[in-house]
Parts: structure tokens; C-alpha cells; sequence
């Protein structure tokens, strides 16, 4: 027993020892494992406690959860009852809506089916009227035509600006201040000659203005059409310029300056935009190119002229119908003067009255009281035909 079994760091253990150190490693592990089911009870303890804290909780929640189930359930069986009243009531309305709507819908139909009919009428007549519209137009189609062959022509083209000028002067001038087409000392006949007063030289109107060349402008399609149409419309125009002013400017007969009519404003402002050049050779001739707008403006200044001269013409009469008139108004003048001396002396008459009814009033009033003077009475009696036959 006392023989070493182990030797352990340099020392030798023997079996005593050997059986003390085990006996204290199973004391050790005896005490580890008594901790450790210390330990494990305490923990299972706890969870123990836990657990049935959670059970606890649960059983909480569980029942607030079947509290909350029965209050819906309750307020499920209520919403249910009122809905089902409301639903009762719902079709109950719904179903006399539809009734009234089947009624109002049957109404609308039978209005609606009225002013269908009353459309529908509408339409046939509006279509009669557009139907009669459509053969107007056709007319209209058919004097268009006619009216663009009429410009095709150029006879027909000076016709229509010769009208278009007559008519404007007509409108302006009275009959005795314009002749149409007269002729004149060198066998020119200008299409009107406007006649000043005073004995002054006619005024000619030239209304056959070259509209093919200005039509060819515009009817080109190339660049090069449109120069050459531009080109002869521009010869055109000065040639026409020059025949005016040779033909219609004749020292003492005519005036010194004549107007061109273009029948058309739109051809005149092509005119002044394409060739102003030639518009101020023309002023430089002294003859004018008019677009009827212009021609009013001219007509208007000559009736202004011919005011004026007549006004001058009767100046003398004017002034000894003034003459007459200041007689008559210093004739007047006198008779009111002697209308207001009669007027003045029947004043003072009156007057005089006033003062008489007065003086009257008072002597009755003394006689009233009974405060009449002899004396004074007489020398009232005495004095009173002495003023009567002086006027008082």
C-alpha cells in the first residue's frame, strides 16, 4: 500500500494518496454536478414562471380576444338588422324610383320622340332652303362665268372700269359739272371731262387702263414668265401714260394735269409696290393714276371748288341781302326803343295809381275811427282834384 503507483511532477503518489485525490476529484464532481442541478432547477424554475406568466398573459389576451368576438359578434347582428331594415327600405325607394323613372322615361321618349318629329321637320325645310341655296349659288357660279368671260374681253374690261368711273363721278358731281366722252380740239375724246368754274380748262379722266399685262402677272407660274409679264406691263403702263398726256393735256382747253382710273384698289396698290418708278414719271407728266377710293377724294375737292366759286358768284347778293338785314334789325332796334318809352310812361303811371289807392285807403281807414279833421279834410278835398287833374 505504501509502494508508489504514479509519479506525478518528481513526486511519487502513492495508492493513499492516489485514493484521497480521487475521492476528492469525485467530491468535486459530486459538487459540480449538485451546482449543476442547482442550477437546472432554478432555471427550469424560472421558465417554469415564465411560462406560466405567459400562460397567464395568454389567458388575458384569449379572453379580451373572446370579449372582442362577443362585442362584434353583437355589433355584426346589429349592423345585420339594420341593414336589413335599410335594404327593405333600399328597395322599397329603389323600387319606387323605378316607378317614376319608367314614368319620367316614358314622358322623355314621347317628348323626345316629339322633337324628333319637329327636327326632323326642321331639317326638311332647312334642306328645301338649302336646296333653293344651292341653285342660287349655281346662278351665282353661272354670273361668274359669265363675268370672268366679260373680263376676258378686253372691250368689255374698259366697259366695266368706264362704268365703275360714271358712276363714281355721277354720285359726286352735280349734272352740269361733267360731260362723258366729249371731244375735244385735236379729236381726242376722254371718257370724262370734269368742267371747273370760272371759265377754267376742263379736267379729263382716262378710264381704259391696260389690265392684260397686270393679268399675265398674275397668271405666271415661272420666274421668268413673271419678269417678261412685268416687263410688257411696264411698257404698257408708261405707253398708256404717254397717250394721256399727249392726247388729254391741251394748253387753254384742258388742265395741265389729267387723271388715269384704275378700277380696282388692289391693281393699284400692285401698281405703286411693283413699278414706282413709273408712278412718279407719271407725276413728273403730270398725270395722276387713281384708284376709286382716290377718285371719291378728287370728285370730293372738285365739289368743294365749285362751292366756292358759286359762293363767289353770289357774294353781291349775300351782301345787299345783309344790307336789307341791318335796316330791318335798326328799324327793330328803334321800335323798341319807342316800345320801351311807352312801357316807362305806363310805369310812372301806375305809380302814380299806387300812390292815389294809398292815400284812398288811408282816409277810409280815418273815417273808420272816426278821426277825420275838418281842416284837414278840406285842405284833402281841396288839394285831391288839383293832383287828379295833374296826372296824380
Amino acid at each position: 500500500m505504501s509502494d508508489p503507483i504514479l509519479v506525478l511532477f518528481g513526486h511519487a503518489v502513492t495508492p493513499a494518496e492516489a485514493l484521497i485525490v480521487v475521492s476528492v476529484l469525485a467530491l468535486v464532481a459530486l459538487i459540480v454536478v449538485v451546482l449543476a442541478l442547482l442550477r437546472a432547477n432554478r432555471a427550469r424554475a424560472e421558465i417554469e414562471h415564465q411560462a406560466q406568466e405567459k400562460t397567464r398573459e395568454l389567458e388575458t389576451q384569449i379572453a379580451e380576444v373572446i370579449r372582442m368576438q362577443a362585442e362584434t359578434s353583437g355589433r355584426l347582428q346589429t349592423v345585420a338588422e339594420v341593414f336589413g331594415s335599410r335594404q327593405s327600405e333600399m328597395t322599397r325607394a329603389l323600387s319606387e324610383r323605378l316607378d317614376g323613372m319608367g314614368s319620367r322615361i316614358g314622358s322623355s321618349m314621347s317628348e323626345a320622340s316629339n322633337t324628333t318629329h319637329d327636327t326632323l321637320r326642321q331639317l326638311h325645310e332647312r334642306l328645301a332652303v338649302i336646296d333653293s341655296a344651292q341653285k342660287t349659288m349655281s346662278g351665282l357660279s353661272d354670273q361668274v362665268s359669265q363675268l370672268g368671260r366679260i373680263f376676258a374681253d378686253k372691250q368689255s374690261r374698259g366697259a366695266f372700269g368706264q362704268g365703275r368711273m360714271e358712276a363714281i363721278v355721277r354720285d359726286g358731281l352735280p349734272e352740269d359739272a361733267f360731260s362723258f366722252q366729249p371731244t375735244l380740239s385735236n379729236n381726242a375724246r376722254p371718257d370724262c371731262a370734269i368742267h371747273l368754274p370760272n371759265g377754267a380748262p376742263d379736267l379729263c379722266i382716262d378710264a381704259k387702263f391696260p389690265l392684260e399685262s397686270f393679268a399675265r402677272i398674275e397668271q405666271a407660274e415661272t420666274d421668268h414668265d413673271l419678269k417678261e409679264a412685268q416687263q410688257a406691263a411696264r411698257r404698257d403702263l408708261i405707253k398708256h401714260i404717254d397717250d394721256v398726256r399727249k392726247k388729254y393735256l391741251i394748253p387753254g382747253e384742258t388742265q395741265d394735269l389729267a387723271f388715269v382710273f384704275v378700277p380696282s384698289e388692289s391693281l393699284f396698290a400692285q401698281i405703286h409696290e411693283r413699278f414706282p418708278e413709273v408712278v412718279q414719271r407719271a407725276y413728273r407728266a403730270r398725270v395722276v393714276v387713281l384708284s376709286p377710293t382716290l377718285l371719291h377724294l378728287a370728285i370730293q375737292v372738285v365739289v368743294t371748288v365749285i362751292r366756292d366759286a358759286r359762293m363767289r358768284e353770289e357774294a353781291h347778293v349775300i351782301r345787299a341781302e345783309v344790307g336789307h338785314l341791318m335796316d330791318d334789325v335798326n328799324r327793330l332796334f328803334e321800335r323798341v326803343m319807342k316800345l320801351q318809352q311807352h312801357f316807362g310812361q305806363a310805369q310812372r303811371d301806375v305809380e302814380q295809381i299806387v300812390i292815389s289807392a294809398e292815400k284812398v285807403s288811408k282816409r277810409g281807414t280815418r273815417i273808420e275811427s272816426l278821426e277825420l279833421d275838418d281842416d284837414e279834410g278840406d285842405k284833402e278835398s281841396r288839394t285831391k282834384p288839383m293832383k287828379a287833374a295833374s296826372g296824380g
